[in-house]
């Protein structure tokens, strides 16, 4: 109960409800009769009236009841309610409200309220319940009996006083610990198990709050680039989902691996894990990478995460990576480049080379950094042609995207960026940026390349230098790094004009240096709003999670329902600030 239906009423009480009425006033009169009352054999008995609204009470008829319950102590009181329901559906908290009313429907249950649309399917999936399944008595008090004793936990560990949330706290300890084994740890081990999850809980409370470090943007690596000769030899372990047979993605980070070994030699010793493509695969693979002796573990795609978390709190001697990026988790640091610098590269190079100003460009899929990616060559292709539109296409949609856009007129697309370091693969199944001429050849024209194996050398050469700050250790890391950390390059084609070449180069070079930034102008988006206004910079955390498209280009970012199935659980994973994610379904598990 937080409050009275009326305005009249709230003046009579303090916000914990204690009268405020002066001692000889007829309402103090009847305050003491009901404290009688409520000592008598009879008791307090007749409920109250009150109404509901967004999970909070308001008293319309009882106030001095609850006041005089509340004085003594008492923790529930009989009602009749009324609930009353918002209106505006599209509101993230009144979404998450209604999905509440159809748990609390189901279950009775009231005291287990999330904040956040989708977290209700969340957590039936956790349970192994479907939704709209019947729940039996047993299962009902089972969770009711969970959840108090977790709220137990959480509070002696400090979590109230930190204003987190215990339901969230849940859903991540749900992540490492099966239901089932939260339903049978005592008291002190569940307390013990969510304590070494605790920096995880007060990471993932604040999504916002992690720690990017751009590295070549503060002028420092931050703790990984404190070197000293602490440790002299490392074994560093690679969990892949696929092999490099059959992914691309894969063969980057292989050969990733290779430079590592080869730029260390004796210093590390490398091992590949292949095919973690289930859930209880990437924990098997983790487990075997562990007893093998592994002292850093990098996961290579952003849907091994979960498992990665699992295996972290399992082994807290050993440190994890995930290439992944806007992950609020502590446990777990994240990794990945700024590909947007690559992009506005190419996209000046596009717009010098598109005659009719139509450039066109496949967009991967709609998460984190990708309309930053988007923009950006959106600003390239309009420095160097300010008529240039840019035509936007999505690969995780149905259809061919490059006919897509070659029907619509485009005579220069930006698809794929190539996977390896060798420039032979912009003549590998459109790769990369290229232009179609007069006769429907390709011709390649440039394209943004990974450097893994740069990235793996700077992690694994600090961290034979020094353990992390313990400082980080409660902070959500993401190295998020780019050209001038050398983790990004673009790759030219022979047969660029020398002019474009000459300026693309140039380009290249103050990127390098940390010299400019791609967003250090005025960009406007499609519906006419200011993305950045040219004066004031850009975060680095503004422009991983920008959503909106600029008003060069001509397309849209899709639905979650748009995508092709096998695309929805990277956008489930990244995408939270990009698209509208629905309530998640043991399908989609």
């Amino acid at each position: 109960i937080v409050g009275t239906l009326t305005k009249g009423r709230a003046n009579l009480f303090s916000a914990s409800f204690l009268p405020l009425a002066a001692p000889d006033s007829e309402f103090a009169g009847k305050w003491m009769a009901l404290c009688e009352a409520h000592f008598s054999d009879v008791g307090i008995r007749d409920p109250i009236e009150c109404r509901e609204y967004m999970g909070n009470f308001y008293v319309q008829e009882g106030n001095k009841r609850v006041s005089v319950l509340r004085s003594f102590g008492a923790v529930r009181i009989p009602a009749r309610i009324l609930r009353i329901l918002p209106t505006d559906r599209d509101d993230p908290q009144v979404s998450a409200y209604y999905e509440f009313v159809d748990f609390h429907r189901a279950t009775g249950i009231y005291d287990l309220q999330f904040k956040k649309p989708g977290d209700y399917a969340r957590l039936y999936a956790a349970l192994g319940k479907a939704q709209g399944e019947d729940w039996t008595e047993d299962e009902i008090r089972g969770l009711s009996t969970a959840f108090f004793r977790f709220k137990q936990a959480f509070t002696e560990l400090g979590g109230r006083e930190k204003d987190l949330l215990p339901e969230d706290a849940l859903l991540l300890f749900l992540k490492v610990y099966p239901y089932e084994k939260l339903t049978k740890m005592t008291q002190d081990e569940l307390k013990k198990a969510l304590g070494t999850l605790w920096g995880d809980v007060q990471a993932s409370s604040e999504p916002d709050a992690i720690t990017l470090r751009t590295e070549g943007t503060d002028g420092k690596m931050g703790v990984i680039g404190k070197l000293i000769t602490a440790v002299r030899h490392l074994n560093v372990a690679f969990i892949y989902q696929q092999d490099e047979e059959i992914s691309h993605w894969t063969a980057g980070h292989v050969k990733g691996a290779r430079d590592l070994e080869e730029a260390l030699q004796d210093a590390v010793r490398v091992k590949n894990y292949f095919h973690a493509d289930s859930p209880e695969k990437a924990e098997k693979l983790l487990d075997e990478a562990v007893l093998d002796g592994a002292d850093l573990v990098f996961t290579t795609t952003p849907p091994l995460l979960a498992a990665t978390l699992r295996a972290a709190v399992k082994y807290p001697k050993v440190t994890f990576f995930n290439c992944s990026t806007g992950q609020p988790i502590s446990s777990v640091r994240s990794y990945y480049c700024r590909t947007y610098e690559g992009k506005f590269i190419t996209g000046m190079i596009a717009g010098a080379m598109a005659e009719n100003g139509l450039v066109g460009y496949v967009g991967s899929y709609p998460i984190l950094g990708v309309p930053a990616s988007i923009n950006a060559f959106s600003l390239g292709a309009r420095m160097t042609n300010p008529r240039a539109k840019v035509l936007l296409e999505w690969s995780c949609l149905e259809g061919d995207c490059v006919e897509k856009l070659i029907s619509r007129g485009a005579s220069v697309i930006s698809n794929r960026d190539i996977p390896l370091p060798d420039p032979t693969y912009m003549q590998k199944g459109r790769y990369g940026t290229f232009r179609i001429d007069g006769n429907g050849e390709v011709q390649p024209v440039a394209s943004p390349l990974w450097v893994w194996g740069k990235l793996y050398e700077k992690i694994v050469r600090a961290a034979l230098g020094a353990n992390l700050d313990k400082k980080e250790q409660s902070e959500a890391v993401n190295y998020w790094w780019g050209m001038d950390s050398g983790v990004i390059d673009v790759t030219l084609s022979d047969r660029l004009p020398e002019g474009v070449r000459s300026l693309a180069q140039t380009m290249i070079a103050l990127l390098k240096k940390g010299e400019f930034d791609p967003f250090a102008q005025k960009l406007a988006a499609q519906d006419g709003s200011v993305i950045c206004d040219g004066e004031n910079r850009l975060s680095s955390l503004e422009i991983l999670q920008m959503n909106r498209l600029s008003n060069v280009v001509d397309g849209s970012i899709p639905t979650y329902n748009e995508l092709l199935p096998k695309s929805r659980t990277l956008v489930r994973e990244l995408g939270g600030h990009i698209v509208e994610i629905p309530p998640e379904s043991e399908d989609a598990l």
